[in-house]
């Protein structure tokens, strides 16, 4: 553990991260591919909790504007966030990662209810932690979610994996061919700038509880890895 940055991690992922090409979906062989990602990094002794997004199922706000209910199209994602997490926990169980999927939602047949205390528990007995079904509550994002469990569980970092994108750009560097990528920044930069990491909300409770954000992109091999070593890698954001 002596060359590790972190030693407990909140690590967010998108739900497109585990759909593969197809960009819809749950696709087993990337799902795959994540899994041997997180092993690498469980390897080393790190505690990893893990928050997923529903958005290659389902998207709460997309629903919304097509006509329905708000907060019922938010529980429909909520439920894509627990299909991700338990696609992902067979993945790691099967290459002998013992895994916990805790869901604010309850279903007790198939996943635990949250609960911070056994949450802990269980990253202090070397389980990675998959939470899913959101906040509970809708009109809250995903990366509310990480930046709520994350203040919660007392993690050193919030690793925020993009699908693509290798840190924080002043703009969109598909779109601005000027953008400039930004090494590091403050929670305050990203709300005065209005840059598109994470919500307002998420940013805010990163910002109040002092819980760094790496922002680094997911989709090159050994990435996950080179962050919890501290390597300069992505984003930075911290207070100063």
């Amino acid at each position: 553990m002596d060359d590790v940055k972190y030693k407990r991690v909140m690590l967010k992922l998108s739900g497109e991260a585990l759909a593969g090409e197809q960009g819809f979906g749950i696709y087993p062989p990337k799902i795959k591919t994540v899994a041997e990602e997180l092993r690498e990094v469980y390897a080393l002794g790190v505690q990893i909790a893990i928050v997923v997004g529903g958005g290659n199922i389902w998207r709460g706000e997309a629903g919304s504007e097509m006509g329905m209910e708000r907060a019922q199209a938010d529980y429909v994602g909520m439920l894509a966030t627990i299909m991700n997490a338990l696609a992902l926990q067979d993945s790691l169980e099967s290459m002998g990662v013992p895994t916990r999927v805790q869901t604010s939602i309850e279903m007790r047949q198939i996943a635990e209810p949250y609960i911070r205390r056994k949450a802990v528990r269980h990253l202090e007995k070397d389980r990675v932690v998959i939470f899913a079904g959101g906040t509970g509550s809708p009109y809250f994002s995903t990366d509310t979610t990480a930046a709520l469990r994350a203040a919660e569980i007392n993690a050193d970092a919030i690793l925020m994996a993009k699908n693509g994108t290798d840190g924080i750009y002043s703009a969109d560097p598909n779109e601005d061919p000027a953008a400039v990528k930004f090494d590091s920044l403050t929670h305050l930069d990203i709300i005065n700038k209005g840059l598109h990491v994470m919500d307002t909300t998420a940013t805010s409770l990163s910002m109040e509880n002092n819980i760094p954000l790496v922002v680094f992109n997911f989709n090159e091999p050994g990435n996950v890895l080179k962050v919890v070593k501290g390597e300069n890698i992505g984003t930075t954001v911290k207070e100063d």
